[in-house]
């Protein structure tokens, strides 16, 4: 199969909203059935974001399947293919989904639904960076990998032109080292990144109630 260099696929990967099983360390402060609708309001304002960005397919990777009643919703909503994650750990399910997706696409993008600062500009300098046809002062193109930052040490995105498992395996995922242990493997692989600005994730109380009032501040309508 011949690759596609005219778009570039966006990944989402997101957990099945199972009350008790998604933003765990939410559920003092929102309970088990407000963290799950958390998630699923942020799962959709995610997919709103890939989808009107229009770089091109959109897929929407589910854990711990593709059986959830409400992520096959969602795909049918937004019009995308709903595939199961694979792998026994997050680096092994992202491993896959880069290796299989870029068997058909020059450029792919990866994201989870924790970050609700990030918008459809973000995605398209993120494919920006990684088409070897772009050149503009602030981006230029044709890098291997582009990444967002997160505050807590990890990333928010991450996007390949092409995929090697020193990125994904060993990571201590979860940990404050994600960002930088991954900064050290692609400088060891001797590939060119480009980093994006430094975003932040909705994982803790704090996270939600800074989002709360900005969302109040730009008189939108707050996450749960």
């Amino acid at each position: 199969m011949s690759l596609t260099s005219c778009d570039a696929l966006t990944i989402v990967f997101a957990k099945a909203p199972r009350a008790g099983m998604v933003k765990t360390r939410l559920i003092p402060a929102l309970g088990a059935e407000g963290a799950a609708a958390l998630h699923r309001q942020l799962l959709h304002r995610t997919l709103v974001t890939a989808t009107q960005a229009g770089l091109g397919p959109v897929e929407l990777h589910g854990a711990p399947d593709a059986e959830d009643a409400h992520l096959k919703d969602c795909a049918r909503r937004f019009g995308i293919a709903l595939v199961p994650q694979q792998g026994t750990d997050l680096g092994a399910r992202m491993r896959h989904a880069f290796d299989e997706a870029l068997a058909r696409h020059a450029r792919v993008i990866l994201i989870g639904t924790d970050c609700p600062v990030l918008t459809e500009q973000h995605l398209c300098d993120a494919s920006a960076a990684l088409d070897a046809t772009h050149s503009t002062p602030a981006i230029q193109g044709g890098n291997d990998a582009v990444l967002i930052p997160a505050e807590d040490g990890g990333y928010a995105l991450i996007g390949l032109a092409r995929c090697d498992a020193r990125l994904f395996d060993g990571i201590a995922w979860g940990s404050d080292t994600v960002l930088a242990t991954t900064r050290t493997r692609l400088k060891s692989l001797g590939w060119r990144w480009h980093e994006l600005e430094t975003l932040w994730d909705i994982d803790r109380p704090d996270d939600y109630r800074r989002w709360s009032a900005l969302a109040i501040a730009h008189d939108t309508s707050p996450l749960a």
